[in-house]
């Protein structure tokens, strides 16, 4: 599955290949038939033309029936208007025209169909008596004018039902990894609920014991089952709908700077500033926000290699949004691996499940209703994450 998501964007890239040398076939072999059948209709025309010469010059009437019953009569499909040589109209077939309308009317529709068909092709000569010479206007058959529009046609609905297909399984997907990430932190929350209960209960039976009275473990115990309270409370918020309050966001940054620093390498320097007044607040569940500082810092630290900065500066953006971003000195990251940091299963690190980011990036974009992104990266100068959550 994590070989899958990393290769997301080549398969994307193949599939729309291949969409398009199927598209590019159809219109090929479309046009094909349809130059196909072009021909065709200008050699039934042509025909048709002969046709009516040969009834001139004919001396049998046997043979006129012949030419109008098996020539002239023959073409059903292609519209031809027969004009002499000033182009007064003296005959029309396969043109479809309104019925009980004055020959004035009919005789205007005619001219328009007229100018259609010198767009299209050019009039055939047929000579008539005394040197005088008529034309044959002609256009392509209704179904000649279909078939050069049926593969774009075809191209749109298949490609409006692929777009339809694609956000149905992409919906389905990001459903499926829903239940999993609620069913995860739900059942991982339970889980830690009955050991710390117990150490909970230890916790008190010590501190009524005579026996550890002044013993530090009793206060360290206590500070580790405050950490597990805080971790079943993160995944307590994901397997449900968290409550966002109005916070300080600068004060809440600070705190989860304060923490972390204590528990890291003394070799990196952390900043937080600001460029707004520290009561300015924003829509956050500070454990889950608390989270998401954590990941994005510990990555950083890891990219680092332990020594280095790490500077957090927090910003008004336009009336409704604050940005908070968190920059460090480490490696960077590759402009090839930009789209890939926040899938789940990627990671750099050779004891890592690269879920950390994933996470960060879900409890933003979905329970914030917020976006984490790259801002900058570039390597061996490092990399910009941007949070951006509502006021």
């Amino acid at each position: 599955m994590i070989a899958i998501y990393a290769q997301k964007n080549r398969i994307k890239l193949l599939v729309v290949v291949i969409a398009l040398i199927i598209g590019a076939a159809t219109i090929t072999y479309t046009n094909v038939l349809v130059s196909r059948l072009s021909e065709r209709e200008q050699e039934l025309v042509q025909l048709y033309a002969k046709g009516l010469r040969y009834m001139i010059n004919a001396s049998s009437d046997d043979n006129i029936v012949f030419i109008e019953e098996e020539i002239l009569s023959s073409n059903h499909t292609v519209p031809v208007i027969l004009t002499d040589e000033n182009e007064n109209i003296l005959d029309s077939k396969n043109i479809d025209l309104p019925e009980n309308i004055s020959e004035e009317r009919v005789n205007k529709l005619l001219r328009r169909e007229i100018e259609k068909m010198k767009a299209q092709h050019q009039p055939i000569e047929v000579p008539w008596a005394e040197g005088s010479v008529n034309y044959v206007f002609y256009k392509d058959s209704a179904l000649l004018s279909q078939l050069r529009f049926y593969p774009y046609i075809q191209l749109i609905v298949i490609a409006c039902f692929a777009l339809m297909a694609y956000f149905a399984f992409s919906y389905s997907r990001r459903a499926e990894q829903n239940r999993v990430w609620v069913g995860l932190a739900k059942e991982t929350a339970h889980q830690l609920g009955t050991p710390l209960s117990s150490l909970m209960a230890w916790q008190e039976y010590m501190k009524a014991s005579p026996k550890f009275e002044n013993e530090s473990i009793v206060e360290e115990l206590g500070k580790d089952i405050r950490r597990l309270e805080i971790i079943t409370e993160r995944f307590s918020n994901i397997g449900s709908v968290p409550l966002l309050r109005d916070e300080n966001i600068l004060q809440v940054t600070q705190n989860a700077i304060n923490y972390l620093q204590n528990r890291i390498s003394s070799k990196v320097v952390f900043s937080v500033t600001s460029d707004f007044p520290a009561e300015i607040t924003a829509k956050v569940n500070v454990p889950l926000y608390d989270w998401v500082i954590e990941n994005i810092c510990k990555n950083a630290v890891d990219a680092m290699e332990g020594r280095g900065s790490i500077n957090i500066k927090i910003m008004l953006l336009g009336k409704s949004h604050i940005g908070v971003d968190i920059t460090d000195t480490g490696k960077g990251i590759p402009k090839s691996k930009l789209d890939s940091v926040f899938l789940p299963g990627f990671t750099t690190k050779k004891r890592g499940w690269g879920l950390g980011l994933a996470l960060a990036k879900r409890i933003i974009d979905n329970y914030h209703d917020g976006k984490l992104n790259v801002k900058w990266s570039e390597v061996g100068k490092g990399t910009t994450f941007r949070i951006v959550l509502n006021r």
